[in-house]
């Protein structure tokens, strides 16, 4: 995963300036075309997925009231998962980027949308729309790659420390909502500081996001507990197998998006003087998707098309499928590969590469070497006497 600008082969050195500028125009012209004719149908769409979410949602909490008995915790915990992650993926995620905010509808807009999170979503606008999406898989720039705690790439020194990543990576996937708090609240960096850990600005942010933690706490494992009586605890217990569900289900799909073989890394300096062209080339190749039925891209929030949503992170999420064939399209005509496989696959390869980065890059010829020098006195020794002659 060495960042692009240092390797053998960079699979952009054949495309001119023009070539650059000419994809940029036709992006540009796939954009508009949504732009244009996005109406009712596309209204339709998110206010019908709004409508079920919620009637999943009622109806699981409804039969966790009688979670007590194992049938109703399971059809009631599996129902609150899902309506979970459709809250967090295919609409809060979407809305909170800007996508519907054409509709003019005060219920469905970036700046009143709150999630269903335990990130305040004017924190989360902040380090993901404005951060993240400017500055999409550039090492030191985007945290979204590796949320500050991993070391993705090559190119980045090893600590013994990172020997641990994978496991901290799995214990940041079972929490990941708390976090995507801690994340967007610059936690690490704050706090080593002790300037900027007693800086008001931070304080007040900080507030913000304990009051929203306590409020989903209170929700989920005091409220909607208490109201199911003698089925409070196992109310309780299905509230949380719905979050760990909700947040590994989130943590893969974000993966599979920004971390599988394929997906190319930058540099700081390469993005100095960058033009609207190279903008979307970086997102091109920054990029990876997942192929799948189109139930499973709903569940992704559509993020299953991550090259595509990258590409126009503001348009509506339901017409990545449709747009999906031009843009590969383009992939193809300007000589770029388009990253993409089944969901296990994108997973596999998402996480291999964690591991692998996990260790020095030398890691594997050091072990051969060693190898070798063990085994070599052994096959001296096992050589016949004439040939040894």
């Amino acid at each position: 995963m060495t960042v692009l600008e240092k390797k053998d082969l960079n699979p952009v050195e054949h495309l001119t300036d023009e070539d650059i500028t000419n994809l940029g125009a036709e992006l540009d012209a796939i954009r508009q075309q949504v732009v244009d004719s996005r109406g009712e149908r596309d209204a339709t769409y998110i206010r019908k997925v709004i409508d079920v979410q919620r009637k999943l949602e009622l109806g699981s909490r409804g039969v966790l009231l009688f979670s007590l008995f194992p049938p109703a915790w399971v059809v009631g915990t599996a129902g609150l998962a899902v309506a979970k992650i459709l809250e967090n993926m295919e609409i809060g995620h979407n809305v909170m980027h800007g996508q519907w905010d054409w509709m003019r509808d005060p219920k469905i807009h970036s700046t009143t949308w709150e999630w269903d999170n335990a990130s305040p979503s004017a924190q989360w606008k902040h380090s993901h729309n404005e951060l993240h999406h400017t500055y999409t898989n550039v090492i030191g720039r985007d945290n979204d790659l590796g949320y500050g705690i991993m070391r993705v790439d090559e190119d980045q020194r090893w600590y013994p420390l990172y020997i641990a990543q994978p496991l901290w990576n799995f214990v940041n996937a079972c929490f990941f909502e708390y976090g995507i708090a801690a994340y967007d609240l610059e936690l690490g960096k704050n706090l080593r500081s002790k300037k900027r850990r007693t800086a008001p600005e931070f304080k007040a942010r900080a507030k913000q996001v304990l009051r929203k933690i306590r409020g989903q706490v209170t929700k989920d494992y005091v409220l909607h507990p208490l109201l199911s009586g003698p089925s409070a605890v196992t109310t309780l217990t299905a509230n949380a197998t719905a979050n760990l569900v909700r947040n590994l289900w989130t943590h893969s799909v974000i993966m599979c998006g920004h971390f599988p073989e394929g997906v190319e890394t930058f540099s700081r300096r390469s993005i100095e003087g960058e033009t609207r062209g190279e903008w979307y080339l970086r997102q091109m190749l920054g990029s990876a998707n997942i192929d799948g039925s189109r139930l499973m891209h709903i569940m992704t929030g559509n993020l299953s098309y991550q090259i595509e949503h990258h590409l126009f992170p503001d348009l509506p999420s339901n017409r990545y499928q449709e747009i999906a064939p031009q843009v590969r399209a383009l992939f193809e005509r300007y000589g770029l590969s388009y990253t993409t496989g089944p969901l296990p696959q994108q997973v596999a390869s998402a996480w291999k590469k964690v591991f692998r980065l996990s260790l020095p890059n030398d890691f594997g010829s050091k072990a051969t070497a060693a190898v070798v020098a063990v085994t070599a006195p052994v096959a001296r020794r096992d050589k016949p006497a004439a040939e040894a002659a």
